[in-house]
């Protein structure tokens, strides 16, 4: 097996591929959350502290001297990328919660049994004959003149 072959039978397996989608999306779906913490949660959160927002908070260390830019302790953008952390763990956490209430719900779904092949069908229907063969009671034999009862 060439290595091209190889490459391309690992690239199209189900689980890279899975994978890669999974990915792709989580991407997308961490920029929703951040634009959904910075534009929508921030906001209200920081006026009800009295107007503070987050990542402007910082502490200079050393000021900037001359080409030196400044040392600066930016403690507001931790706190801001753990609120982002708090948020998106809580909306995974409200999904994981969601597709298992699902889950649960199907698995209490009554399911019905396949419905049988063809081939099962007439072999049901040859063992029924068969039953009704064997508990009719057997036919006695004719009285002939040669045999001796």
């Amino acid at each position: 097996m060439s290595v091209l072959s190889e490459f391309k039978a690992f690239a199209v397996k189900g689980n890279v591929v899975d994978m890669a989608v999974g990915i792709i999306i989580g991407a997308a779906f961490g920029k929703i959350v951040s634009s959904f913490v910075g534009d929508v949660i921030m906001p209200p959160l920081g006026l009800l502290i009295g107007g503070v927002d987050f990542s402007d908070l910082s502490v200079v260390l050393r000021p900037a001297e001359g080409a030196a830019p400044a040392v600066v302790l930016a403690y507001g953008k931790f706190i801001q990328t753990v609120i982002d952390f708090i948020i998106v763990a809580f909306a995974i956490f409200m999904g994981v919660k969601a597709i298992n209430r699902l889950k649960r719900e199907e698995a209490k779904a009554p399911t019905l049994p396949p419905t049988p092949s063809k081939e099962e069908l007439l072999l049901g229907e040859i063992r029924d004959l068969l039953k009704e063969q064997n508990s009719k009671p057997a036919a006695p034999l004719p009285v002939t003149p040669d045999r001796f009862v």
